[in-house]
């Protein structure tokens, strides 16, 4: 992880300050994923003599949304994972360290190497915290005895070995209770599994079991049906209600949780052959012991301007915000353009008009090569981006997910791109 002082390269300045060093930025944006890289490209696009530094403390950037796909042995791991240091914006500064600790009132945060950073505007984007401990036993057994899971990359590979492995038997899919990123991946590599086995002549031998924390399918009620279908098809068993709490790999048993019509909760035991394991998601400890978190720890913000309901020179978007969105990297496509025209805005001494509707989109792969394109925003509002009913599983969103989508993601949204789509007048475009 270390690297020299201080490097340049064709894109950033790369910085490592020593523990006495403090230094001051027009912009400092916390986290180097989608939604920092983001937003950092587009101020650099719209107002670049701005002095802006990103924290973030990998040497890599991952593509997430493609994990459901290595796990179903259709991308590659290589295929979602790039070094950060050729993501950085041109003229941005990356600190390699992570925020230790918020002082708003002071315009400033600590970071892990010892130095402080003050700025004049704040994007909080450091994303959420996986819980892997939050599941007794699961860090023990993780990629291995048939546990799996494509919230991490190394273990979606061995998700996509599970399922070339099984002959039949017991499958497992857990969900945890919301939120989570990308409501829909829990179920994706479940209908991706039960399609490849059925392929393979190995269905009918498998029992198939769907284990939720929640008590719907999918949070948005317009895209059930569907969903539904794709259930009854492949025969899959739904228990609403099961979270997962312990795993024993070795002896490949899951303990749920479940609780029952009238509230009475039991521990219920479950044999398996394979498991994909979700795990529990919650705000960062470091953003949640801040004063920039609600009560529930995330990065308090207006749902709609996206500033901070106490600090005024503060900002949040992505996985940390308070916003009640999907968390995917399609909200954040949408977040950091209304982020950067209202810190623009702001800066200038104007009314800030840009306003983020709660736009996110789970596209869900109820086969190989057919899917389900779920877009939509607060409330439940279906925003579909064409023409066609979104309900139907169409070749043409595959296409969509595995072609296009990584390369607007990897070309022209972390560039700072904006593409003029219904959603963007929301944005640069409002006035």
């Amino acid at each position: 992880m270390d690297r020299e002082k201080t490097v340049m390269s064709s894109t950033a300045n790369v910085t490592e300050m020593k523990k006495t060093s403090v230094s001051k930025f027009d912009v400092v944006i916390v986290g180097g994923g989608a939604a920092g890289i983001t937003a950092a490209a587009e101020l650099r696009r719209h107002r670049s003599s701005l002095t802006i530094a990103i924290i973030e403390p990998s040497n890599t950037h991952a593509y997430q949304p493609g994990w459901t796909l290595v796990g179903a042995g259709v991308f590659g791991r290589e295929q979602t994972i790039r070094a950060e240091e050729g993501l950085i914006p041109k003229g941005a500064t990356w600190i390699k360290a992570g925020a230790v600790r918020f002082d708003p009132a002071a315009n400033a945060l600590s970071l892990s190497d010892g130095s402080t950073v003050s700025y004049r505007y704040l994007i909080m984007a450091p994303g959420l915290k996986l819980d892997w401990d939050g599941i007794a036993g699961l860090k023990e057994t993780l990629g291995r005895n048939g546990v799996c899971s494509n919230y991490h990359v190394d273990a979606a590979e061995y998700s996509w070995r599970c399922l070339q492995e099984f002959r039949g038997g017991t499958a497992l899919f857990s969900q945890p209770p919301m939120p989570i990123k990308c409501a829909g991946a829990p179920q994706k590599i479940m209908y991706l599994a039960a399609d490849y086995w059925r392929k393979r002549g190995c269905l009918a031998q498998s029992r198939i079991e769907f284990c939720l924390a929640g008590d719907v399918l999918f949070g948005v009620p317009f895209f059930v049906p569907a969903l539904k279908d794709a259930v009854k098809d492949y025969g899959i068993v739904v228990n609403y209600k099961y979270n997962l709490k312990a795993i024993d790999g070795p002896a490949k048993t899951a303990i749920f949780t479940a609780t029952a019509a009238d509230g009475t909760t039991s521990e219920e035991t479950k044999r398996f052959d394979m498991i994909h394991v979700v795990p529990p998601q919650a705000p960062l400890d470091v953003v949640k012991g801040s004063p920039l978190a609600n009560s529930a720890g995330w990065v308090d913000v207006d749902p709609g301007t996206l500033r901070h309901m106490k600090y005024g020179n503060v900002f949040g978007l992505g996985d940390a915000a308070s916003t009640p969105n999907a968390k995917t990297a399609a909200a954040v496509r949408i977040q950091a353009p209304v982020v950067v025209s209202n810190l623009l805005a702001t800066i200038d001494g104007k009314e800030m008009t840009a306003k983020y509707d709660g736009y996110g989109s789970c596209p869900l792969t109820v086969a190989y090569g057919k899917i389900v394109l779920a877009e939509f925003g607060y409330g439940g509002k279906i925003t579909p981006s064409f023409p066609l009913d979104p309900r139907v599983p169409r070749r043409s969103a595959w296409y969509l997910k595995t072609k296009f989508l990584p390369w607007l993601y990897w070309s022209h949204m972390l560039v700072g791109g904006e593409f003029d789509i219904p959603h963007k007048e929301r944005a640069f475009g409002a006035s």
